[in-house]
């Protein structure tokens, strides 16, 4: 408990330090490169700080001069820091509108270009898909938790279609990330964080120029089936 206390402390430092900081390299960083690093920063240290050791698997299937929309399970909070520190590429978050909210944290989210969706407002969200539909186009990736919030008991839960309809419209590749192992480090609903070691597994471009709106549901079950197939692979080991 009084590590948990520790890393608590040190969030709360941490995100006042970097976030301000991220709101001032904002201003003079157009291309984001910056602001995106500093984010890394706040990401490193929370993980250094809670003794979680990340290993990247099939990080040689992103290629550094390409655009993707990242899709990976969401099963703590700590897959946040763990997918910032880990992603080598600058990419921007598309991300529930709450926590947007959050002071400084939802402040520097939007000097660092990530988009807020709100799924309770169907205009609203459409804006914000095409917002992240310019980013892409303009050559930066996007990722995007296709369950649209934490696993409630731990197993993939339902994708939702707005992330789809993105890639059909931007003809850009999906790929299906993996993560292993952050439930174990701080599971949904309880405040006790333990340290340990989180597997990223990173699966190969997902073409989607074959897809349209119509068999969006078709592209959704296939990156559903290459997640659920690499995470329940992990967990039975």
């Amino acid at each position: 408990m009084i590590q948990t206390i520790f890393i608590i402390l040190w969030t709360v430092f941490a995100t006042a330090f970097f976030g301000t900081l991220t709101i001032i390299v904002a201003c003079f960083n157009y291309k984001g490169d910056l602001t995106h690093g500093v984010t890394r920063l706040w990401a490193k240290s929370i993980l250094f700080a809670s003794r979680i050791k990340v290993t990247i698997k099939g990080i040689s299937n992103l290629d550094p001069a390409s655009s993707y929309i990242y899709m990976p399970n969401h099963q703590s909070l700590y897959d946040i820091p763990v997918l910032l520190a880990a992603l080598p590429f600058q990419f921007r978050w598309l991300a529930k509108v709450e926590l947007f909210k959050i002071p400084i944290f939802g402040q520097a989210m939007r000097r660092a270009g990530y988009i807020s969706i709100d799924r309770s407002n169907r205009k609203s969200a459409f804006q914000s898909l095409k917002k992240a539909a310019k980013i892409i186009r303009n050559g930066v990736s996007v990722l995007i938790f296709p369950e649209g919030t934490r696993s409630k008991d731990g197993n993939i839960s339902s994708f939702k279609k707005g992330g789809f309809v993105l890639a059909i419209d931007s003809g850009v590749p999906i790929i299906p990330v993996i993560i292993h192992g952050t439930r174990d480090i701080m599971p949904t609903k309880q405040m006790l964080i333990r340290p340990g070691n989180v597997i990223l597994e990173i699966k190969k471009p997902l073409e989607t120029s074959a897809y349209t709106r119509k068999t969006k549901d078709d592209l959704m079950k296939k990156v559903r089936h290459i997640i659920c197939e690499s995470f329940e692979k992990q967990k039975n080991q």
